[in-house]
């Protein structure tokens, strides 16, 4: 396994910037997820990392170590892409003997180790079956279990998982999660689903029309995100972000959202607002679970009044849409109280409230709190 130190890293391709001064450090042995929306450059980014595209500023070392003039075959990097790209015309044990047979391998070690990966991922009882017979979710089974067999250093997937069904994706993301820790390897995952990247990684980098939007572990980005475009990304169901001119009136500071309605902006989000004078369109932010129903808990939580416009059936839950003039805001139910056209009272706690500027998308005072 390696560390993986990319440093300022563009790529261009002709006057289209695909990536644009990208930074990570990914220690030996971790697992990142390279997540954002399609066309946001993180595939590139892997390929660059691979070796199949060159980079056109900055760096990238293994272990301290340039590997722009080795070859691939020969920089020992494990890949899983969402096409598979197995041999359909060898059957299952050939498939995963190539890679060992490539690096010459004794027969003995090879039987062994093969008989070892295919009881691992559950496909012993194909082993002498052509791989073209393989159901859809057997065929990125034997994917992955033909990369993990040669224990390379780095191990790249590029959307493995987004042609299984729902149930299986959840099957192997937890298998994944188990075979990074068996062999220790450093896996670079590419995802544009946020729910795979936040189960799966140790780290996440979020990117956005080739830029680095947020690096760090998925709960620190959960809680913290740096800017609006994390903090929409991030999440499920996603955070209100309520857009809105920041007006101070008699002392009192409030958003005044298009449509009529208004947020009183107290406590912290108060001094999240103030913090930058020059700040006048800003963006109010609050997760579903985090707006209550009921009895106000705190002097400072702001009071909204709304008409429940849509009930939403999610588990054991309910998201609860809530109208307020032109306004949408979006919270949980988990008592089933709630029927739809009721006009209810909720609370927004100022210290699980968020604060960015719309103009440049900026966290207002600090990521941390």
């Amino acid at each position: 396994m390696s560390s993986i130190q990319i440093t300022n890293v563009s790529k261009k391709f002709g006057d289209f910037t695909a990536v644009s001064n990208l930074s990570l450090d990914i220690r030996e042995g971790e697992f990142v997820a390279l997540l954002g929306p399609s066309g946001c450059g993180k595939t590139t980014t892997m390929n660059m990392i691979a070796g199949l595209e060159d980079v056109t500023h900055g760096s990238i070392l293994f272990d301290g170590q340039d590997l722009s003039g080795v070859k691939i075959q020969d920089r020992n990097i494990g890949f899983v892409f969402q096409n598979y790209a197995i041999f359909t015309h060898l059957t299952v044990y050939k498939n995963l003997a190539y890679g060992l047979e490539v690096k010459k391998v004794g027969k003995s070690e090879i039987e062994q180790r093969v008989r070892a990966m295919a009881d691992r991922m559950s496909i012993t009882h194909r082993l002498d079956q052509p791989a073209s017979s393989l159901s859809v979710n057997e065929m990125q089974k034997l994917a992955i279990g033909r990369s993990a067999i040669v224990e390379p250093r780095i191990f790249l997937l590029d959307e493995p998982l987004s042609n299984l069904d729902a149930g299986f994706r959840a099957y192997m993301r937890a298998e994944l999660k188990v075979l990074q820790h068996e062999f220790g390897q450093t896996m670079i995952y590419v995802t544009h689903d946020q729910i795979e990247a936040m189960s799966l990684a140790d780290k996440i980098a979020i990117i956005n029309e080739g830029r680095l939007m947020q690096y760090g572990a998925p709960l620190d980005i959960y809680n913290n995100p740096s800017n609006r475009f994390v903090a929409n990304f991030i999440g499920s169901p996603r955070m209100n972000l309520i857009d809105g001119e920041v007006r101070e009136e008699s002392g009192a500071l409030k958003l005044m959202v298009h449509g009529g309605a208004e947020i009183p902006l107290t406590g912290q989000i108060r001094s999240e607002f103030s913090s930058d004078s020059k700040v006048h369109v800003g963006s109010f932010g609050i997760r579903p679970q985090d707006i209550y129903f009921g009895s106000r808990r705190a002097d400072d939580d702001i009071e909204m009044h709304g008409v429940v416009e849509v009930l939403e059936r999610v588990g054991p839950k309910r998201l609860a849409y809530l109208q307020v003039l032109e306004t949408m805001f979006i919270a949980i139910d988990d008592q089933d109280q709630l029927r739809v056209g009721d006009a209810v009272p909720f609370y927004l706690p100022p210290a699980k409230s968020l604060a960015f500027d719309m103009e440049s998308g900026r966290r207002l005072g600090g990521p941390n709190r």
